[in-house]
């Protein structure tokens, strides 16, 4: 949904538009300039099934849309747009949904996933015919809103945060394990180490990351002392990309938190290992670095990240030390 965003503000020049989203993405459109309205598609509760699909359908026929751009893919998605008699549906060539399409735009794979997406709002002419079009840098775009810097406000406070304190963020979760660079917990000791009372680490993630995140502050504190603010599951999507507006630089793994930095241009670090940027989900923060384990030919893997090794030896990110990620992290924020 964060790489979408392009695409909507490309449509939005051109009339309004309505997003369809789930309960997890709905809110990071919040505030959205570019956004007209989000209608709610609870597809795995309220709206599985035929009969939810026929209520989403009624939704966006109410809304008199005359396309339907599929960037999500799926064959529901697609059978959706066509019940809601929706005349050009648009999606990608490769799409599960392709059957219900009224136009197939080619999906380049040499270019990042922001740019593929915002390439479905090109005229049938443009996508046809190499060269009549440029494709700019894009970097998605996000709306916190003031109660969003609010909470980050008390959430800081509560853990005495200067409002001039440097923050060095980090966001050890994913949904894929394998994508989890396992030395999170050494990183954030030698940047303790390094910065002393100069810098705070902010741990960031979701609710499920909590755990994770409570077995880093905990190891720093134990020779420390109270220096990582820890903020998983403890703000919305949008409060984590306001406080990633305040942070000088943000180290992730190939996850959403990459995107949220990316659309709040925080200075990024990203840990790629069994994927990896050619994907195009890579960081577009204007000050980024990739960390990568180039020796091994089992990489990439998977274009997900698969929950296991498929080797069992994981070095992909095992391999990368924390001392390697120090040095850049301090690129971005002079260490004492």
């Amino acid at each position: 949904m964060i790489l979408t965003t392009p695409l909507i503000e490309r449509l939005a020049e051109e009339g309004p538009v309505h997003v369809v989203a789930t309960p997890a993405n709905a809110g990071i459109l919040a505030n959205h300039p570019a956004v007209t309205s989000v209608i709610l598609f609870d597809k795995r509760r309220a709206d599985s099934g035929i009969g939810g699909m026929r209520r989403i359908a009624r939704a966006i026929r109410a809304t008199g849309a005359t396309r339907a751009f599929l960037a999500q893919g799926s064959v529901r998605t697609a059978a959706v747009a066509w019940l809601a008699g929706v005349p050009h549906r648009i999606g990608f060539a490769t799409s599960p949904g392709r059957v219900l399409y009224t136009r197939r735009v080619a999906l380049d794979r040499s270019l990042h996933h922001a740019q593929r997406l915002w390439q479905l709002g090109s005229t049938p002419r443009a996508s046809r015919d190499v060269g009549t079009e440029t494709i700019p840098a894009l970097r998605p775009s996000l709306f916190p809103s003031a109660t969003d810097e609010s909470h980050v406000r008390a959430l800081l406070q509560e853990y005495d945060v200067g409002d001039r304190e440097p923050l060095i963020a980090l966001a050890p979760g994913s949904v894929w394990a394998t994508k989890r660079w396992p030395s999170y917990d050494a990183l954030a000791a030698q940047l303790v180490e390094a910065y002393g009372s100069t810098a705070r680490i902010v741990v960031l993630g979701g609710s499920d990351d909590r755990e994770l995140a409570t077995s880093i502050s905990s190891a720093v504190e134990a020779a420390h002392g109270p220096r990582v603010v820890n903020a998983a599951g403890r703000l919305s999507l949008l409060a984590s990309a306001a406080l990633l507006r305040r942070a000088r630089v943000m180290v992730t793994n190939d996850s959403a938190p990459l995107h949220l930095a990316s659309a709040m241009n925080t200075p990024t670090i990203a840990m790629f290992g069994p994927t990896i940027p050619a994907f195009g989900f890579g960081p577009l923060a204007e000050r980024r670095r990739v960390v990568e384990e180039f020796s091994l030919a089992c990489r990439p893997c998977d274009a997900h990240g698969p929950q296991r090794c498929p080797l069992g030896h994981w070095q992909c990110m095992r391999n990368i030390s924390a001392e390697r990620v120090v040095p850049l992290v301090r690129e971005f924020v002079p260490s004492r």
